[in-house]
């Protein structure tokens, strides 16, 4: 079997690959909950907040795919099964069935809330062993902070 070899030191990688894993565990989980509010968001903003959840849908498994494959390029094998997203993740749990619009707003500025503040840890954390990962980790938390700052004005 043919192993990726990396080219940062040990002690670099096992840094980088913990944030590139967890940040590919929040990413996968944010794309599922968004998704999740999306089918049973209800209410006068049903159509304009089932939209919006979309945009969060679409940028989540954008960026879950550039951070697999980064980890992947430094020869870590990234880990996206429904059971590691479903023990690593850090956003709270999603509110089950019909979901007012302004407590769906909610429940995703909480859960971008949270996924951005560990974003920014990993950014601190690949600053010195790895800048390019950090730059990608940079980029994520840049486009989850325009939706949590959209979020946030949607509910005034």
């Amino acid at each position: 079997m043919y192993v990726v070899k990396s080219p940062l030191s040990d002690e670099n990688l096992k840094t980088v690959s913990e944030a590139l894993q967890g940040a590919l565990v929040d990413l996968v989980d944010l794309a599922l909950v968004a998704k999740q509010i999306h089918w049973n968001v209800v209410g006068p903003r049903f159509r304009s907040v089932h939209l919006q959840l979309d945009e969060v849908v679409t940028l989540a498994r954008g960026h879950s795919d550039t951070v697999a494959e980064r980890a992947a390029a430094l020869g870590v094998s990234p880990d996206g099964r429904a059971a590691t997203v479903a023990v690593g993740s850090g956003i709270g749990v999603t509110p089950e069935g019909w979901v007012d619009d302004s407590a769906a707003v909610g429940a995703l500025v909480d859960a971008l809330g949270a996924v951005i503040a560990r974003m920014r840890e990993r950014v601190a954390a690949t600053a010195d062993p790895d800048p390019v990962s950090q730059d990608i980790l940079i980029a994520v938390t840049a486009d989850l902070e325009k939706q949590h700052w959209m979020f946030q004005a949607e509910n005034g």
